[in-house]
């Protein structure tokens, strides 16, 4: 078959081996109709920080519903050796069958508490498990790395510029979805703009410039080309005795002619504090005071506080390689575990043990809740029981699972749960969120819910993770049992 990647894919092998080697010992236990349940959590937070930004829900979605093993999928496995003949069968004709309970794409979310959980007979549960893991991790930790340099640029309009160092073309397109939802304003991935309505933005290249007999002429023939969003790149040669100059020039004798303003210049290299500062100068003097200067060049949240702190004279950044690779924490590490296992109709709890305490996980099909104060402030996490009725009418006694000794209780608090259902025998039961929707729902919760100090880059506050006295029995029982 002769395909390329551009032809419409089936991702319904994205999954490793060991899900199908477990899942065709389970066919051929007989086990394919037993419930499980299981939760996708995370354990920190990416750079030390107070919080991540839960992303790509909607592509977990459109996965689940179209998850199918396709006549070359079959025939791939059986040359494999290693499946039975009549578990092929069964994947041929497979679809998920099972139960997804979810945070609403964009919550402010925090460690080992289920971001997704899979309610499902054990196969179905165990062949989605890469497929999840991938599109979250990816696109949680982009959100999350673009939610620190939007907030480092303290109101400054920030651009995804990353697509070229991207990790191939999915890490750039869901990359830049991902951007957008943690705040970017504008992406220059093109794709990503055609696909999710994300605004695009560009200007050109050093080899635009490079291209004609010297730079005049370049940003000549670019503004009048585009004389309503001329942006020219002011570094190729000098960025004080050439491009900058030039660049008046241009605004001068081809733009004012034609009643256009010079829209910007653009530093992509030196140092970005001092340059703007006397590109800022120059720029006014000239009298083009309505000129922006955009800076790119390997920024990140903390280049970023510094260019500010010393005084630069930037009104955007473009951020590359360091947003789309969250190049100084790349990894985000969730994982998907089992909590419960279906024994005579009755779901009964698991728990993973471990010398490191962080790994022990929270066994047993759960509800997770947000508790807010009088004034709004998301002051803690809560989970619970399945079973439990959570009422904060009157002062709500709870355990702090770190300091289980102490005496707690939410007094005039509210609570709201966290996980809804998306997935219900297999099909979507919730309707498609726009993309502005999650974005907006982000900036709300930071502006209005989540407190100042999770939010800060250096030693922010640790938000509580509680769990109802009845939870926290249940959990101390296992773990005695399990000794």
């Amino acid at each position: 078959m002769n395909m390329t990647q551009f032809d419409k894919r089936n991702i319904s092998m994205m999954m490793d081996l060991y899900e199908l080697t477990m899942a065709n010992g389970y066919f051929m236990e007989d086990n394919t109709d037993n419930r499980v349940v299981f939760d996708l959590f995370y354990r920190k937070n990416p750079d030390s920080g107070g919080f991540t930004i839960f992303a790509g829900l909607e592509q977990i979605i459109e996965y689940i519903e179209n998850i199918h093993f396709n006549d070359d999928n079959i025939e791939y496995l059986r040359s494999l050796n290693l499946f039975n003949d009549e578990f092929l069968k069964f994947l041929r004709n497979f679809r998920f069958r099972g139960d997804i309970y979810s945070f609403r794409e964009g919550t402010i979310a925090y460690p080992n508490e289920p971001l997704i959980t899979v309610i499902a007979p054990l196969i179905d549960a165990q062949l989605i498990e890469t497929a999840l893991l991938t599109q979250i991790n990816h696109q949680t930790l982009i959100a999350t790395k673009a939610r620190r340099i939007v907030r480092a640029s303290a109101g400054r309009p920030v651009a995804d510029f990353g697509a070229r160092r991207a990790h191939n073309f999915d890490a750039a397109i869901y990359g830049a979805r991902a951007a957008y939802i943690g705040g970017v304003k504008a992406t220059a991935t093109v794709i990503a703009g055609e696909k999710f309505g994300i605004p695009v933005v560009g200007t050109m290249a050093h080899s635009w410039i490079m291209y004609y007999k010297n730079e005049y002429e370049a940003f000549s023939r670019y503004a009048r080309n585009y004389p309503d969003s001329t942006t020219l790149l002011v570094d190729t040669y000098d960025t004080l005795n050439s491009g900058v100059p030039n660049a008046i020039r241009v605004a001068n004798e081809v733009l004012h002619p034609m009643g256009k303003r010079l829209k910007g210049v653009r530093l992509d290299s030196g140092d970005i504090a001092y340059l703007s500062k006397k590109v800022r100068k120059m720029l006014d003097d000239a009298g083009l005071h309505d000129c922006r200067i955009t800076a790119s060049n390997s920024l990140d949240e903390y280049t970023i506080t510094s260019i500010i702190n010393q005084g630069g004279c930037i009104d955007s950044f473009g951020v590359g390689e360091r947003m789309i690779t969250a190049k100084s924490d790349p990894t985000f590490g969730a994982v998907y575990k089992i909590a419960a296992v279906e024994k005579n109709d009755i779901l009964e709890p698991r728990i993973k043990l471990s010398e490191t305490v962080e790994k022990i996980t929270n066994p047993d099909i759960k509800k997770i809740y947000r508790i807010y104060s009088e004034t709004g402030n998301a002051i803690a996490d809560l989970i619970a029981c399945a079973d439990e009725t959570i009422d904060m009418s009157k002062p709500f006694e709870y355990v702090d699972p770190e300091k289980p000794w102490k005496k707690r209780a939410f007094v005039n608090c509210s609570a709201k749960e966290l996980q809804q259902p998306v997935i219900i025998n297999g099909k979507r039961v919730i309707p498609k969120c726009s993309l502005e929707e999650i974005r907006d729902y982000v900036e709300y919760q930071l502006n209005n819910e989540i407190w100042e100090e999770e939010q800060r880059f250096e030693n922010p506050h640790k938000h509580y993770m509680d769990m109802t006295r009845k939870y926290y029995n249940m959990k101390m029982r296992l773990l005695d049992e399990n000794k």
